[in-house]
């Protein structure tokens, strides 16, 4: 019975999400109670990987946000690339719509960032923190509302989703680079050229690439640009189709995607969702930084999203997704702008100050809390009221 109830629980659309929500709980329960001692030892406990003393050396969070990550953002790259190939990506008029709505969730959010931290240098920095969207939790909330919603929306959401990540890669790789040290990133090309040489063979085997990638990784670790973009890189490298017509990369992103969402998101939730509130009033979240951040999510992301979408429409440049209503798009705007995994993230690039980064943590949660309940509610009254339309008797 145990066993069965698990499976169904594992199998259902909504589970990724739910999980990511309940890491993201015992996040803000240890780091508030009488384990905040032994969570911020984990957190802080130096992991090394060294030979004859030439090596790495990091406390355990970067080890989680920058090797666990990168696994996370090579899912992403495997993603992109399928999607791109043969997916909801190869057609640019099916991209037209919420590639649009991806571009203006991504710019309003940073500019009422922007706008409320102007004042505040220490903290413009973190302007990309809300332009990011949840793939797990935003689709989580949207399973909820289940069969009861068109399935246009399911497509519009993870396209307008996908895009957004293309984005904050790309935001990532030019915002978010430290000190750069070409003498290692010109090192990182070594394995670069083996993995491009694999993907043009179309080899069958994943080792080598898998190898050659976490080479990479390391020599980009160490050249100042953020290591997960090797996940990326790597995962563009990964064959579609092998010399015998089978698809390495489909293997490989179905066998990854179970440990990924219910493995490394939930620790990364864990590990940087621990807002700690002792010292902290109702008036905190009014700072800049914070506000910010979730006023970005909040209303950033309907604006911007909602915003684009309509003019597209009603300017005939893009078709409404079969069977929506505008209260459907005003509901998928709103679950846009739950953040957390990429948020946090990009968080945890902009400041080194704990203290900052527990105001991050107060933006984000808030933020998407707000975005996610108001998504939901949106969503269930647009599919009420189509119920309701479709039933109601003619003339």
């Amino acid at each position: 019975m145990l066993l069965r109830a698990i499976d169904k629980f594992f199998s259902h659309e909504a589970s990724g999400g739910i999980l990511l929500m309940l890491s993201a709980v015992a996040a803000l329960i240890v780091a508030n109670s009488g384990l905040s001692g032994f969570y911020d030892a984990f957190l802080g406990a130096k992991v090394s990987l060294t030979i004859n003393g030439e090596g790495l050396e990091k406390p355990a969070i970067l080890w989680i946000n920058d090797g666990l990550m990168a696994i996370f953002f090579f899912l992403i790259g495997l993603e992109l690339k399928r999607e791109m190939l043969e997916g909801k990506l190869k057609n640019p008029r099916d991209v037209l719509l919420p590639g649009a709505a991806a571009v203006g969730g991504m710019a309003l959010p940073a500019a009422v960032f922007v706008a409320l931290n102007w004042g505040s240098p220490e903290t413009l920095s973190g302007w990309a923190i809300p332009a990011a969207t949840d793939i797990a939790f935003a689709l989580g909330i949207l399973a909820l509302v289940g069969s009861r919603a068109p399935a246009s929306l399911k497509v519009f959401l993870l396209t307008l989703a996908i895009l957004d990540d293309l984005g904050a890669i790309i935001i990532i790789a030019l915002f978010y680079t430290a000190e750069l040290k070409v003498d290692y990133l010109l090192y990182a090309i070594v394995p670069l050229v083996g993995l491009i040489w694999l993907n043009i063979k179309g080899a069958h085997r994943l080792a080598p690439a898998i190898l050659l990638g976490a080479v990479m990784w390391y020599f980009v670790l160490k050249s100042g640009v953020h290591a997960t973009l090797a996940g990326v890189v790597t995962a563009f490298c990964i064959p579609l189709k092998d010399k015998w017509g089978k698809s390495p990369l489909h293997s490989l992103e179905h066998g990854l995607t179970p440990y990924v969402l219910y493995g490394i998101i939930p620790v990364f939730a864990f590990a940087n969702a621990g807002v700690v509130l002792a010292g902290l009033s109702f008036s905190d979240l009014f700072a800049p930084l914070p506000l910010g951040i979730a006023l970005g999510l909040i209303i950033g992301k309907q604006v911007g999203v909602f915003g684009v979408s309509y003019v597209m429409v009603k300017s005939g440049l893009a078709a409404m997704p079969h069977g929506a209503n505008w209260l459907h798009i005003y509901g998928l705007s709103c679950l846009a702008g739950v953040g957390f995994t990429m948020s946090l993230f990009i968080g945890s690039l902009s400041y080194a100050d704990p203290a900052l980064m527990n105001h991050v943590r107060l933006g984000v949660l808030s933020g998407s809390l707000v975005s996610g309940i108001v998504g939901y509610v949106a969503l269930m009254l647009a599919s009420s009221s189509a119920e309701e339309a479709a039933t109601a008797p003619a003339g």
